[in-house]
C-alpha cells in the first residue's frame, strides 16, 4: 500500500482530517522564514491533540518535523520538545549530520526540473542509496533554487521511476494534486508520496483535497496499454 505524507500542517482540524483520511505522516515545518512555519507552542498543541484524538490502540500518523541546515541542537531540541517521530531534512545535511539527529530521518534530495543526463540519475541513484543504507528514508523533489520544498513543482517522472526500477523505495513529492496522484503512482511505483501546496485552497488545508488525495494514492494502480 502506497504511504501519504501530508505536509505543512498548521491547524490540528487539518491534522486530524489527514489523520483520519489514513495519512501514514503529518508534516510540521520548523524551517525559519517559510510560510508554512510554527511555533513551538503551536506545534506540540498539534502533536499532542492529534495523540489525544485516538484510542492507545488505534494507529496514529507519525509526526515528521522539517528542517533545512538547521544546527543539531535546534533539531534535536524540537525533537524533545514537540515530541516528533522523525524529522525531514531538506537542505545540504550530511550522512554524519543524519546520524546525530534523535529521532528517525526522512533526507529530502532534490532532483533538476528537465530531462536530466544519464550521469545525473547515476548521481541520484548512488545518494538515494548511501542514505537508504544508512536506514534514512528518502523523498525525492523538484530542485528550485533557494527553497527547500513545498514550491508545488514537479520534475520528470522518468527520473523517479528509474529509481523504482532500479529498486530503490522512496516518497515522491512536487506537482503532487488529488487529480494525477494515482497517475504519479501508476507510472513510479514510489514507496510514498507526499504532497502540502497540492491539498490546498487560497494558501490553506482543503479537508476535501486532503481525502480526495489519500484515496486516489491508494486506487488500485492503472493499467496502461
Amino acid at each position: 500500500m502506497t504511504r501519504v505524507k501530508i505536509c505543512g500542517v498548521r491547524r490540528l482540524e487539518d491534522a486530524l482530517v489527514a489523520s483520519e483520511a489514513g495519512a501514514d505522516f503529518i508534516g510540521l515545518v520548523f524551517v525559519p522564514e517559510r510560510p508554512r512555519r510554527l511555533a513551538m507552542d503551536e506545534a506540540r498543541a498539534i502533536v499532542d491533540g492529534l495523540r489525544a484524538s485516538r484510542a492507545p490502540e488505534d494507529d496514529v500518523p507519525q509526526v515528521v518535523g522539517l528542517f533545512a541546515d538547521q544546527s543539531l541542537d535546534v533539531v534535536n531540541d524540537t525533537i524533545r520538545d514537540c515530541l516528533l517521530d522523525r524529522v525531514q531534512l531538506c537542505g545540504n545535511e550530511s550522512l554524519d549530520y543524519c546520524r546525530q539527529t534523535e529521532a528517525g530521518v526522512i533526507k529530502v534530495l532534490h532532483v533538476p526540473g528537465g530531462e536530466p543526463e544519464a550521469s545525473v540519475i547515476d548521481d541520484l541513484a548512488e545518494r538515494v542509496s548511501a542514505y537508504r543504507e544508512a536506514g534514512h528514508l528518502v523523498t525525492l523533489d523538484r530542485l528550485v533554487a533557494g527553497i527547500p520544498g513545498g514550491t508545488g513543482q514537479r520534475f520528470d517522472w522518468a527520473v523517479a521511476q528509474e529509481m523504482s526500477l532500479r529498486g530503490h523505495p522512496f516518497l515522491l513529492a512536487g506537482g503532487l494534486l488529488p487529480e494525477n496522484v494515482a497517475q504519479a503512482v501508476a507510472k513510479v511505483n514510489p514507496w510514498g508520496v507526499d504532497v502540502s501546496s497540492g491539498v490546498e485552497t487560497d494558501g490553506r488545508k482543503d479537508p476535501d483535497k486532503i481525502r480526495d488525495f489519500v484515496r486516489s494514492a491508494r486506487q488500485p494502480p492503472l493499467v496502461e496499454n
